[in-house]
């Protein structure tokens, strides 16, 4: 559906040909006309040859090979695109991120795997089993990938439907379970109840748990790297991606051990979800060409609305994500995104080939036809023959090599 919707979102360079074809076509009509009838009125030609020349004229003039050929090839490179699991919803988007110069990435579940698993609990006046049920119950009613983990993790079961729940937006959430009250989330939750913490030092995501506004203990949680995410920042940086950040909610040290071992050029984190906006808008600014971001979660949602081009993951992205990405790689790998970027390419090029083609051979045989240097074969050679040509060379788009 939404490659067969690309069509209502086209390139500047389709659009810039239909408005060029609208305001071609009826000058070189009007042209063809004038070179019928003022030589032989005013210079006293020959009827039979200025028609001749002023038909000539009009044939070659004939826009079809740009008309026809430059939304061929933006079709071309969605279709080559699509075979390969790369969804890209306009022709617009597949020209701005052929300009990508920074490319911004969210961390889990786009860089990393998005599925965690609990490798330490550090208990605080409880036991173990006490730290993983009371963190178990308040991230029962929540969907994110680090409550499904704790869950897993807790092989007891929990009664939500006398829970109730307060999410806390980028800090985490708070439950309340009869006469108790359980606070789970970053230090920043512990930190905005006035509750006394011990932070955990060790690389990961952690979850601090709080019972009754007493600090309990904390949950470590880790996350995997993609197997091709350090292939997908290197191939970026060869096809000259002057800049590659990370961004994320984790901890600094979290964040700086991932994206160090992936040669990220830049790393920021400890973001809420609007952070995140004002972090792309910063490197948008600074940016000489298109910036394209990647994520996949719903937080991820506004970031990809607001970037040049947004890209999601689409088989473990989120709905809302999907939606306001203008770009869906739908096997999740992050190398996809350097593949894109060399179809992209790839299209623009044959898009120019064929104006610059088109427009020299017109631009040559029609000057050639007023002078009556050259007769009709020529001048349907400039109007079919081109046109064939350039559609040939525009289903060129649709064959796209591996890498």
């Amino acid at each position: 559906d939404m490659v067969e919707n690309s069509a209502d979102k086209k390139a500047r360079t389709e659009n810039f040909i239909t408005r060029f074809a609208r305001w071609y076509t009826p000058v070189v009509v009007i042209c063809a006309l004038l070179l019928a009838v003022i030589p032989p009125l005013a210079f006293n030609g020959q009827w039979n040859d200025w028609i001749h020349r002023a038909l000539s004229f009009l044939v070659v003039s004939c826009p079809c090979a740009l008309v026809i050929s430059v939304p061929l090839s933006f079709f071309g490179g969605i279709g080559g695109a699509a075979k390969h699991g790369i969804l890209v919803k306009g022709s617009n988007y597949l020209e701005t991120i052929s300009k990508a110069t920074t490319v911004v990435f969210d961390k889990t579940g786009t860089l990393t795997k998005g599925t965690f698993t609990v490798t330490s609990i550090n208990p605080n006046g409880v036991t173990e089993d006490e730290l993983l049920r009371w963190a178990a119950i308040a991230e029962s009613c929540s969907s994110h990938p680090i409550a499904r983990a704790i869950e897993s993790a807790w092989d007891g079961s929990i009664d939500t439907d006398k829970l109730e729940v307060e999410e806390r937006a980028g800090m985490g959430v708070s439950v309340r379970d009869g006469k108790h009250v359980v606070l789970a989330g970053n230090g920043r939750l512990m930190e905005s109840e006035g509750i006394e913490w011990t932070p955990c030092d060790k690389i990961g995501t952690v979850v601090y748990v709080a019972l009754d506004g007493e600090f309990i203990g904390s949950i470590l949680i880790s996350d995997q790297v993609k197997q091709d995410s350090a292939q997908a920042i290197d191939r970026l940086h060869k096809l000259g991606v002057t800049k590659i950040a990370m961004l994320t909610g984790d901890r600094k040290e979290t964040a700086m051990a991932v994206g160090r071992g992936l040669g990220v050029d830049e790393i920021l984190s400890q973001l809420m979800p609007g952070d995140k906006v004002d972090a792309v808008e910063r490197l948008m600014d600074k940016s000489s060409g298109a910036l394209v971001f990647v994520g996949d979660g719903i937080n991820d949602a506004p970031v990809l609305t607001r970037a040049d081009v947004g890209v999601a993951m689409g088989a473990l992205g989120s709905d809302a994500a999907i939606e306001a990405a203008d770009i869906v790689l739908m096997d999740d790998k992050p190398s996809r995104l350097a593949e894109t970027i060399r179809i992209a390419r790839k299209t623009m090029g044959i898009v120019w080939q064929n104006i610059v083609f088109a427009l020299a051979v017109k631009a040559v045989v029609l000057i050639l036809s007023a002078f009556n240097i050259t007769g009709m074969w020529m001048a349907v050679f400039a109007d079919v023959g081109v046109t064939v040509i350039a559609i040939i060379n525009a289903m060129r788009a649709m064959r796209v090599e591996k890498i």
